[in-house]
């Protein structure tokens, strides 16, 4: 894609302003409880950051702006309300995002996507879990079981790649039924299915309040993930002004989180009800999805494969082109005019970076395949740890002294996401140093190789023996 002349819109924008004042509306579906994209909606109307980035000179001077803001918990009413004309902007991840497109354009009125908020170049953010008792420990032993899923999700996507990984027959050797995660929660307590696959934030979320387990993350199936922007084209066409500012209220909100995960966690957590704990999951340093604004080839691709895989569904047909219904003309210019290096954020894959001290000897964290990390329960920042090892130690200390913790926080030694620790399983090698994984098979793998000994949280809380020291 070219860059952004804005100049090239002035006249239609102009004509569809008229001479005299007019109220242009902003009308912007949000998913709040899909907590990765708190900085394409949630952060930005709470904060009122559009406001300050709206146009009000030259063609759109003494227009007054109309910004309705409207939540939903997944992508498809999004799509009914931009196929109604209710709505101009909407978030949604990579699935729903193409039969948006797909909807919109049958409708008359083609949707492109403008950005990407958060995502995975690996898959991450996805994820299936079982019930917390459930023998269950690898999609391998899912054979033959029961497995609910939101229909046309982007964990949908996930999960039937996963099956097809297995070798598995998605019609015969597993039973896929369509279940929303709010109906999903109180089944798997209920034990009416074995396990549930989802999107952000329910593989972490369930795990969190303690009734289900993590037992596959999308980065397994190594399938690019993405929840970005739409917005109807006509309107980015004749507004283009309006969609980067839209698009510089997203650098700023994401900015701001970078600066204070723990204190906007709190937000989130505030207006979406997902507690703050997982919200920092996601939005922390080194955290599990990462914030990325750019059009990376891996989310064209995961666009496209979205549209493959629907059609494989027999739930569209015809022709897709992603490279067509992805435009980067805005998020280039929002980037130009808050002086940004579009090319460089395009090149850049890393994780948010943990800057931080050791908790315990104040020394810098230079390594990080085995940081640690400890919410206290009424200290406003997280601790941060160079090694499990170490972080335990402060977990005893913190016991003895009886100061509640919040979360305990890991990264997995093979894929580098953030865990919740007390979920993971952790190998001891013989120094008696801890590596932490999602998966049994995983630390065992890794144990195998190392001469290590495998533990689960309980274990890897008590003291390594002598022997190991």
């Amino acid at each position: 894609m070219t860059r952004l002349h804005l100049s090239t819109f002035a006249l239609t924008a102009l004509l569809a302003l008229g001479a005299h004042a007019e109220t242009l509306r902003v009308a912007i579906g949000t998913q709040d409880t899909t907590i990765n994209t708190a900085t394409g909606g949630a952060l930005i109307r709470e904060l009122k950051l559009l406001e300050k980035y709206l146009p009000h000179d030259g063609k759109y001077a003494g227009v007054t702006y109309d910004v309705q803001w409207k939540n939903f918990t997944s992508g498809a009413p999004i799509t009914n309300e931009m196929v109604a004309g209710k709505l101009d902007f909407g978030s949604m991840a990579d699935f729903p995002g193409v039969n948006n497109i797909v909807a919109t354009t049958k409708a008359g009125k083609p949707s492109i996507f403008i950005n990407v908020l958060s995502g995975s170049v690996r898959g991450s953010g996805n994820g299936i879990v079982v019930p917390t008792d459930s023998p269950v420990q690898s999609l391998a032993d899912l054979k033959g079981k029961t497995i609910s899923v939101p229909f046309a999700s982007t964990a949908h996507g996930m999960l039937l790649r996963a099956v097809a990984a297995q070798g598995w027959d998605p019609d015969k050797d597993v039973n896929i039924i369509t279940q929303a995660p709010e109906v999903a929660g109180p089944a798997l307590q209920a034990r009416k299915i074995e396990a549930h696959a989802d999107f952000v934030p329910f593989a972490e979320l369930f795990p969190y309040r303690g009734f289900a387990r993590k037992i596959y993350d999308g980065a397994q199936a190594n399938a690019p993930t993405l929840h970005g922007t739409l917005v109807e084209k006509a309107y980015a066409e004749r507004y283009p002004e309006v969609v980067v500012a839209y698009l510089r209220a997203v650098i700023e909100a994401n900015r701001l989180i970078d600066a204070e995960p723990e204190k906007y966690s709190e937000l989130i957590a505030k207006v979406t009800g997902v507690e703050p704990e997982v919200d920092y999951l996601f939005h922390g340093p080194l955290g599990l999805q990462t914030r990325d604004l750019t059009w990376k080839p891996e989310y064209r691709k995961a666009v496209q494969t979205s549209f493959d895989t629907l059609k494989l569904l027999n739930r569209t047909d015809g022709h897709f082109d992603a490279n067509a219904v992805i435009d980067d003309r805005y998020v280039r210019a929002a980037f130009k005019a808050d002086n940004l290096d579009y090319e460089a954020a395009l090149r850049n894959y890393a994780q948010l970076p943990l800057k931080a001290n050791d908790a315990t000897t104040g020394k810098a964290i230079a390594q990080f395949e085995r940081v640690a990390q400890i919410w206290v329960r009424g200290e406003p920042k997280v601790r941060n740890y160079a090694s499990p090892e170490a972080a335990f130690e402060a977990l005893a200390k913190l016991a003895r002294e009886n100061k509640p913790v919040r979360a305990f926080y890991v990264q997995d030694r093979d894929s580098g996401i953030k865990l919740l620790g007390d979920q993971a399983w952790f190998a001891r090698d013989k120094q008696g140093r801890l590596s932490a994984f999602l998966l049994k098979q995983q630390a065992q793998a890794w144990a195998d190789k190392h001469g290590a000994q495998v533990v689960d949280f309980a274990g890897a809380r008590q003291p390594a023996p002598l022997a190991a020291r």
